[in-house]
């Protein structure tokens, strides 16, 4: 049995996109108001976890399709780098979807989808824990496709002979639309005291030259 390491080096991984959509489920937050500094360390903290890095990814709306978001996301993106975030963002892709209404009548959508940014994390997520850069995998996330990656990080341990853990940090809350972490990884369930401590303050949807201090 490997030894577990006194110092646990972590990447703390954000899923940007699911991250929104669960602490707005679970919160009734309507846009992505989450400091990923904050968060990160803090879950660290608590977890006995030694921060090394932080990595951020989200699909980004294109400006034609919508302005107010492309600006939010642009502006928050390069917020997070100037901190030493680590970021990577795919545009959104768009289709056409036709929904029939109950009285018959079919009515076409534009959906926006997220393409690649799944696969970059799990890629990332396991090219560093095979290049043993890697302790502790923190994933803020509760896409079960990444359970498969856990069954990855599990086998290069087993191969490297060498103590890894992979965590999921999710919002929880009695109206969470998703009560479970990620499938074989340990859960850090943050409730809403513990994530209205790592609130990002700044205000990304305002135009340019607005001042950002709420």
């Amino acid at each position: 049995m490997p030894s577990e390491p006194s110092i646990k080096q972590t990447v703390a991984f954000f899923d940007g996109q699911n991250l929104f959509h669960h602490a707005k489920a679970a919160f009734g937050y309507s846009y992505p108001n989450y400091c990923p500094l904050s968060l990160a360390s803090k879950v660290c903290t608590a977890g006995g976890f030694n921060l090394h890095e932080i990595r951020f990814y989200t699909g980004v709306p294109s400006a034609r399709h919508n302005p107010t978001w492309n600006r939010f996301w642009s502006s928050k993106l390069l917020a997070l780098s100037h901190m030493g975030i680590k970021t990577f963002s795919r545009e959104l892709r768009y289709r056409k979807k036709t929904i029939r209404l109950s009285d018959g009548i079919d009515y076409c959508v534009t959906m926006a989808e997220e393409k690649g940014v799944d696969v970059r994390i799990a890629i990332d997520i396991v090219r560093l824990v095979r290049k043993r850069q890697v302790d502790v995998v923190l994933i803020f996330s509760q896409d079960q496709d990444f359970s498969e990656v856990a069954d990855e990080v599990r086998e290069v341990a087993e191969e490297q002979d060498r103590w890894i853990k992979m965590v999921s940090a999710f919002p929880f809350s009695p109206s969470a639309s998703n009560k479970r972490g990620i499938n074989k990884t340990d859960w850090i369930k943050m409730d809403r005291a513990f994530y209205d401590s790592c609130l990002d303050k700044r205000e990304y949807r305002l135009p340019p030259g607005t001042s950002s201090e709420r």
